[in-house]
């Protein structure tokens, strides 16, 4: 079977290693930067291409072979190439972070009987497909709360950050308007909005803000309360406020010395190098999904937890495990032929199924990722 890898980046190249590595795979991996290429391990039996993907005939000659794609490009250019996924009739497993709804593409991935899992990473993801499953085991769900974050083990001022995937990605996180749903009504907050103090095993406090995660889960599901958060070191908010209210994440060009200049893109330029996750940094992901209602009249509450670290023997960053391998774990189930629904599938969908589910957590546990399910019983209201 052949699977068609776009994008070489932080996520991209270890979920072309890790499909790779899988006998029953061919595997294409093509991106615009020849930098990105370079860093793919020589030697898995892989192919690499290096195309403008924003190019729609280099795009369909790509496609022309594969069997499935996965989307792995950056949120900006993520919704254009998945419709141009789907318009050839190809499977596909995304886990750009674009904007727009995925469901505007269902019709074109039923005419084209496709089956398309999006959002399929960390979170939006794994937090989706486990906070459905949790919803399924209850007999009413009433609040879906969701904190993820992926952070340096080393903290170094002043953002005491580091971008565990494509940078502009994480502004996008600062910028974009956060949907959550409060008592069966859709209400949208600013991003940063709403900090909260956390505590961790093994982590310590970290500090939660509003972000745009829930996705899909806003309309999917029928819960009543649904938030997801992004977790920082302490302090981070506050940093990255001044900056967004001061207009350096503006995309409206203004005047420097007779240069026009998009605010975002300078920013970008200096933020980036500090953001960046070099080669052998150690990151760490924390996520914790609470997931509460009834089940035969008592109160119970189902939480996952999740502390992944960067793996020491491969070197691939913790980020790109949790995310890139959510994703090859979904290449699988497809390949498999486990799942096969046409159209837009969010992952809430794979967690209504209880194989799925299965198959994908077995697949993570095989790379290390582990999720701990507990339990409990729950306050009444």
């Amino acid at each position: 079977m052949n699977i068609l890898v776009l994008g070489a980046g932080l996520v991209g190249r270890p979920m072309a290693a890790d499909l790779a590595a899988d006998k029953r795979f061919n595997v294409t991996v093509a991106d615009i930067s020849a930098a990105n290429l370079a860093k793919v391990p020589k030697h898995l039996p892989l192919r690499t291409v290096q195309a403008d993907l924003t190019d729609g005939g280099w795009l369909a000659k790509l496609l022309a072979d594969c069997d499935i794609a996965v989307n792995a490009v950056p949120g900006w250019m993520g919704y254009a190439t998945m419709k141009r996924i789907i318009a050839a009739g190809k499977d596909a497993v995304d886990i750009a972070f674009y904007p727009e709804d995925p469901f505007t593409l269902d019709a074109l991935a039923l005419e084209k009987n496709v089956t398309a899992v999006v959002d399929c990473g960390v979170a939006p993801g794994m937090s989706n497909l486990l906070a459905s499953h949790a919803a399924g085991l209850l007999d009413a769900a009433e609040t879906i709360l969701i904190y993820v974050g992926g952070l340096p083990v080393v903290r170094e001022w002043p953002f005491e950050y580091k971008a565990g995937f494509s940078p502009i990605d994480v502004i996008e996180e600062y910028t974009r308007p956060a949907r959550y749903v409060e008592n069966g009504a859709l209400v949208v907050r600013p991003a940063l909005s709403d900090p909260e103090l956390l505590s961790f095993p093994g982590v310590g406090t970290l500090e939660a803000f509003n972000s745009d995660g829930l996705r899909t889960l806003a309309t999917t599901m029928s819960v009543p309360t649904m938030k997801e958060k992004t977790l920082r070191y302490p302090g981070h908010i506050d940093k990255i406020r001044v900056l967004r209210e001061s207009g350096f994440f503006g995309t409206e060009e203004v005047e420097v010395k007779g240069t026009m200049v998009r605010p975002v893109d300078l920013a970008a330029k200096l933020l980036f190098p500090m953001w960046e996750l070099n080669e052998g940094e150690r990151d760490f992901t924390v996520m914790r999904i609470i997931v509460e209602g009834t089940k035969d009249g008592a109160r119970l509450r189902h939480v996952y937890d999740l502390l992944d670290h960067h793996d020491e023997r491969s070197g691939v960053h913790s980020m790109a495990r949790v995310t890139g391998y959510t994703a090859t774990a979904a290449v699988r189930l497809l390949a498999a032929g486990l799942y096969s629904q046409k159209g837009i599938s969010p992952p809430e969908y794979l967690g209504r199924n209880g194989a799925c589910v299965n198959f994908v957590l077995d697949d993570l546990r095989s790379r290390e990722v582990r999720y701990r399910h507990t339990v409990e019983t729950a306050a009444a209201r």
